[in-house]
């Protein structure tokens, strides 16, 4: 006969919790009658889980409601327990149901429904995963439109664009505008300064300042221009300063005797001055600017009683009619380079230095006394605090053609001697002394940059008027 299948009893009395055995019909120990349990559902679990009363992810589970007659508890779902995000973010837990209303069960045999396609929850933890993933690179944002719009706003208050400066914009973000103190309004990027980094073309004559890699700024300046003297012939002149470090005000000081001095050359020689006579008067204009400077305040000085006068070192070149002048005071450098390799360099002027009197002296070698660490200590300089001013000038008349190199000690620190300079400037410098120069700033900061590198270049003879770099 055939028999119905037997339904299985559960491995514990549901009246009293006692372990049954397969077949029981009775619990053995309260004698509750076991047929009238209904047969467990199948099991399809919302979540995979691990010790009792624990989920895999570690979350503690709240405790199971109360059963009630004949109606099933419904089923925990991963949004009922609170998680957190992939960023740590706490997440709240979902509403429960309205009391009294159960869930709606799964279709007998029927798999587990899947999460949607790109579900923020996690079946197995209730973790959410709805954050993006983190790009590698941020993209810098659009630039504002704010400050574009203020900036047409400026130009149509004054009634031309041209004339008006425009906001600046930070180039880091390029997005926020750029304060007084030189940092950005948005991102707080500190912009680079004016004077970081400057170059300057002047017909045949080219010049390159750099801060270099170690100083907090840039206390080099340099000034360069051509011209044409009564006679028509073309005159080229460049002029370089290096700031005194221990002064006050450094930067400021290089600035006003580069400037002060071409403005004078130009004048000087535009009236048919002789180039010597008018570089030594030009040195003495820029001393005068150098020390204006110095004339202060006495509020400021109280600040900083101790501090010396502003200060700078100078030194130039013209090139005119045949005849190559240079000026100096203190130890930047003016080097001659001919065309022609094969011919010897040769360094024009003579450090206001340490160093150079103990040569001079005799008390010293040249490799001794630059080796000394007081090598560089200047004896001559541009300043209120300054001994007597001595400009030094020299004319020559060279039989080639050449570069004339007028640099700070930034650049020929690491190439001394005139054969040094020789070698690293390129063959091609008398005709493209702009890229020269820059090959030659690029070869102080290879060799460390440890000081402000400034060189300026002029060819020799002076190409006609109106020829520049190609």
């Amino acid at each position: 006969m055939s028999q119905m299948p037997q339904q299985a009893a559960p491995a514990k009395c549901p009246s009293c919790a006692e372990p049954l055995e397969s077949g029981d019909l009775f619990c053995g120990a309260c004698g509750y009658d076991l047929s009238a349990v209904p047969a467990a559902p199948p099991d399809h679990p919302t979540l995979t889980m691990g010790a009792a009363g624990v989920g895999s992810s570690g979350v503690d589970w709240p405790p199971p409601e109360p059963e009630s007659s004949g109606t099933p508890a419904a089923p925990h779902l991963p949004t009922d327990l609170p998680g957190t995000d992939s960023g740590g973010k706490q997440l709240p837990a979902s509403p429960p149901p309205p009391h009294g209303t159960p869930a709606a069960p799964a279709p007998h045999g029927s798999p587990p429904a899947p999460a949607p396609h790109g579900s923020p929850v996690s079946p197995a933890s209730g973790v959410r995963f709805d954050r993006p993933p983190e790009p590698d690179e941020y993209p810098l944002q659009a630039p504002d439109p704010r400050v574009a719009a203020s900036a047409a706003e400026t130009a149509g208050s004054t009634g031309s664009a041209e004339t008006t400066e425009l906001p600046k914009v930070c180039v880091a973000c390029r997005a926020g505008r750029v304060d007084d103190d030189g940092y950005c309004e948005n991102c707080g990027h500190a912009q680079p300064r004016e004077r970081d980094h400057m170059e300057q073309e002047a017909g045949p004559v080219a010049a390159v300042s750099d801060r270099g890699l170690r100083h907090h700024r840039n206390e080099d300046a340099f000034a360069v221009g051509h011209t044409t003297l009564p006679d028509g012939t073309p005159a080229t002149l460049a002029v370089v300063c290096d700031g005194v470090s221990s002064a006050t005000r450094p930067d400021e000081a290089s600035m006003a005797a580069s400037r002060a001095a071409v403005e004078a050359l130009l004048a000087a020689l535009e009236q048919g001055t002789h180039p010597q006579q008018a570089l030594h008067d030009a040195i003495v204009t820029a001393s005068q600017a150098v020390d204006a400077l110095a004339e202060e305040p006495s509020s400021a000085r109280e600040h900083a009683p101790h501090q010396n006068a502003p200060a700078c070192t100078i030194v130039a070149s013209i090139v005119a009619s045949g005849l190559l002048v240079v000026g100096w005071v203190g130890d930047s450098r003016v080097y001659w380079v001919p065309v022609d390799r094969t011919a010897p360099p040769a360094r024009l002027t003579e450090d206001d230095s340490w160093a150079a009197q103990m040569v001079a002296a005799g008390l010293m070698s040249e490799a001794e006394a630059y080796a000394d660490e007081r090598a560089h200590a200047i004896t001559g300089w541009l300043g209120a605090d300054a001994y007597e001013l001595e400009p030094h000038t020299a004319s020559f008349k060279p039989d080639r053609s050449g570069v004339v190199v007028v640099c700070t000690d930034g650049l020929w620190n690491y190439a001394e001697a005139a054969e040094e300079m020789a070698e690293i400037v390129p063959a091609d410098a008398d005709v493209r002394p702009l890229h020269a120069a820059r090959v030659l700033v690029g070869h102080a900061l290879d060799g460390g940059g440890h000081d402000n590198v400034t060189v300026a270049l002029l060819p020799f003879p002076e190409p006609p008027q109106g020829a520049g770099s190609a």
